[in-house]
């Protein structure tokens, strides 16, 4: 069984491009990580206005754009300590970028 978070990001609309940069320099530094399995960020950027047709791209930003990352580890100690590394790393600088603190959920994978 793995142990898995997800984040979602609130990006201030005037902060997409730094954020996606910073992402960019985020994501190898999190794959090296002791017991990471995989980490992944997405941009929500379409939605559904009805179930069996493809997905619409959204046409405008209220308040903020969201992105979310997924990151998984073999084993909750190791994401524990990859957790106080990204918070020491990455927080304020994040923060920056934010029209409000990041929401974490996690817990153990469903294989």
């Amino acid at each position: 069984m793995s142990f898995s978070e997800v984040k979602q990001f609130q990006v201030r609309p005037d902060k997409l491009d730094e954020f996606e940069e910073l992402a960019k320099e985020m994501l190898p530094r999190q794959k090296e990580l002791a017991g990471c399995i995989d980490i992944k960020y997405m941009k929500r950027f379409y939605i559904f206005d009805k179930i069996g047709d493809m997905p619409r791209p959204l046409t405008k930003i209220v308040k903020c754009v969201k992105y979310y990352s997924y990151w998984q580890f073999d084993t909750i100690e190791n994401y524990s300590g990859a957790t106080a590394w990204f918070f020491a790393e990455f927080e304020k600088r994040l923060s920056k970028l934010l029209i409000m603190p990041f929401d974490i959920m996690c817990g153990e994978s469903i294989e």
